[in-house]
């Protein structure tokens, strides 16, 4: 088999060379699809809470802050949360009860594999519930 070499650089002798902090992203959020399904304000909002998370995945932008620096409006940014909050891409600790400024959490990304198998498991456990089928 002929195997084609990787690709180049078009700029080679500009590569990035990460000094200091940086944020980073699992490619699982490609792979699996993640990015499509959050869409696109959501998945602008992962990358700017990457970008600004210390290494434990932590960031405390406000979303004040966070609609300023990706140009969208506040009300966006929520709702871009919100997709990323029910996808378990993030999690939330306000800084007050009722509170929505507090700790972003960049959390691992589910497998879609382990994510399907979860939700046949429920989907099986619901069925056999609305027959008449109860747990112990």
């Amino acid at each position: 088999m002929n195997q084609r070499p990787p690709p180049a650089a078009p700029r080679p002798e500009l590569e990035r060379r990460p000094t200091g902090a940086f944020g980073w992203l699992d490619a699982t959020l490609l792979h699996d699809g993640w990015l499509a399904e959050v869409g696109p304000h959501a998945a602008a909002t992962l990358v700017l809470l990457a970008l600004a998370a210390d290494r434990r995945g932590v960031s405390f932008f406000s979303r004040e802050r966070m609609a300023a620096v990706l140009g969208m409006s506040r009300h966006e940014v929520g709702l871009a949360l919100q997709r990323l909050l029910d996808a378990d891409l993030v999690a939330h600790r306000p800084w007050r009860a009722g509170g929505g400024d507090g700790v972003w959490q960049l959390l691992p990304v589910p497998r879609r594999q382990e994510s399907a198998r979860s939700r046949q498991a429920l989907s099986a456990a619901d069925v056999l519930r609305s027959l008449g089928f109860h747990s112990p």
